[in-house]
């Protein structure tokens, strides 16, 4: 099993889409550099504006951990078992 599930997500201006903001020091202020749209809530705003894409990229990650331990607990399982002629595995 992998090690390491981490992900980047872009976050994106929820008014153009745009992906290049210009951010204070304390990320409690973002503007959109192509539409100049402001976020006075800062980077918080900004990842409420982008919930939907974060909960996608969760749903993908939980898919491909449940497959990857599926997979490992079969070859477990098959491995522990290998030789015995009373259990099979398909």
């Amino acid at each position: 099993m992998k090690d390491n599930y981490q992900r980047n997500i872009q976050l994106r201006c929820a008014t153009c889409g745009g992906e290049d903001f210009s951010i204070n020091e304390n990320s409690s202020y973002l503007k959109c550099n192509l539409c100049n749209r402001e976020y006075f809530g800062g980077y918080d705003e900004l990842v409420k504006f982008n919930q939907e894409n974060i909960n996608e990229s969760v749903d993908g990650i939980k898919n491909e951990v449940q497959d990857d331990l599926q997979k490992e607990l079969s070859d477990m399982f098959k491995k522990a078992f290998k030789g015995n002629k009373n259990i099979k595995f398909k």
